[in-house]
């Protein structure tokens, strides 16, 4: 299992960790994932709704490879839209605590001028490093 770090001298991080220690694993890289659905169609224009469409495309790749959602180590996420991050975290933050409970990897989240595919809001690419035999 992954340990959190936080250097001492930093404030507690909200909603995601400074950095974990991942004793031992395989390394799994996830390319930038997107609110898409299995047709290859963007879900929905709703901020909340792509972002957390994104989150389970990316999950889903974590588990079809054998892992988890608390094998997930680093996500980042790009947005085309602060002010709408802002506005959807609440719901954000719901839908991630259904989905990764209390768990925060290691994130960082920035702002883009745009995505490649019209319509998307977010994409989110990330690794995971999950234990041998899993």
């Amino acid at each position: 299992m992954s340990k959190v770090i936080t250097p001492a001298n930093f404030p507690k991080p909200r909603g995601y960790s400074n950095g974990l220690l991942v004793p031992s694993g395989r390394t799994l890289y996830i390319s930038g994932q997107i609110a898409w659905d299995k047709d290859a169609r963007i879900v929905s224009p709703d901020f909340a709704t792509q972002f957390l469409q994104t989150l389970d495309n990316v999950i889903a790749v974590v588990r079809a490879a054998g892992g988890a959602t608390e094998h997930i180590v680093k996500l980042l996420a790009f947005v085309t839209d602060l002010d709408a991050y802002r506005a959807a975290a609440p719901a954000i933050g719901q839908g991630w605590r259904e989905r990764m409970g209390k768990y925060y990897p290691a994130m960082s989240l920035v702002k883009v001028a745009g995505l490649l595919e019209v319509g998307a809001l977010v994409e989110i690419e990330g690794v995971a490093v999950i234990p041998e035999g899993a």
